[in-house]
């Protein structure tokens, strides 16, 4: 379960503090429940899905975590100058896998396709290339829940397919907090829907409700 309660976000820029790009956010995502965070460009759903997953803090308000929780699946953090594999190897001991890296690494590079490069430094890497490692690294763990941005669209379209069969097989065994720009991919992979506007938020047990009320927001 993961509970906001009067959450609020804004950046400061030069120019002082900026607008709110969260404002007085409430809600409770259910245990077992995946949900799909929607709304048009600059809605925050970046933010909140930083917020939620611990990598962004709050300007107000509290976040309650009773989950082991994934970082933004597509987007571990690397050091440059270290190999695929010595960042890989990094990361398992980090969260504690010292008994099976062989194995977590053997997955990692397997699911990468990567090749050779998996002993190259991750500053040589393509964007392509370095989002399929991030992957494979994420997918690596075992978590109650699972941060994705727009994860399914890296790589190619082979990539893509295996990316949303990883997710796939999820299901059932964890949850997944989702911000896709696409509602093909939302609806594929999620339940339950967030609909982000002007700031606020609104919890919907139906994501076609979440959905319905992004698009008659436009028409408006």
């Amino acid at each position: 379960m993961i509970i906001l309660e009067n959450i609020s976000k804004r950046y400061h820029t030069n120019h002082g503090p900026g607008k709110w790009v969260l404002e007085d956010v409430s809600f409770t995502i259910p245990r077992n429940v995946s949900v799909g965070i929607v709304g048009g460009n600059g809605a925050g759903k970046s933010t909140l899905l930083r917020i939620i997953g611990g990598i962004d803090q709050p300007s107000r308000g509290r976040i309650e975590r009773h989950c082991r929780m994934s970082w933004p699946i597509g987007s571990a953090n690397m050091q440059p100058s270290l190999t695929g594999r010595q960042n890989a190897k990094f990361l398992c001991r980090v969260h504690g896998h010292e008994d099976d890296i062989p194995e977590r690494l053997a997955f990692i590079q397997d699911f990468a396709e990567i090749g050779s490069l998996f002993d190259e430094p991750v500053k040589t890497y393509s964007p392509g290339m370095k989002s399929r490692l991030q992957f494979g690294i994420s997918l690596a763990f075992k978590f109650e829940v699972y941060i994705s941005d727009e994860a399914t669209s890296a790589g190619d379209a082979s990539f893509r397919q295996k990316a949303a069969d990883a997710f796939k097989n999820m299901i059932g065994q964890a949850s997944l907090v989702m911000a896709a720009h696409g509602e093909g991919a939302l609806k594929e992979f999620c339940t339950s829907g967030i609909f982000l506007n002007k700031g606020r938020a609104v919890w919907f047990d139906d994501l076609d409700d979440a959905l319905s009320a992004y698009k008659d927001s436009i028409k408006k």
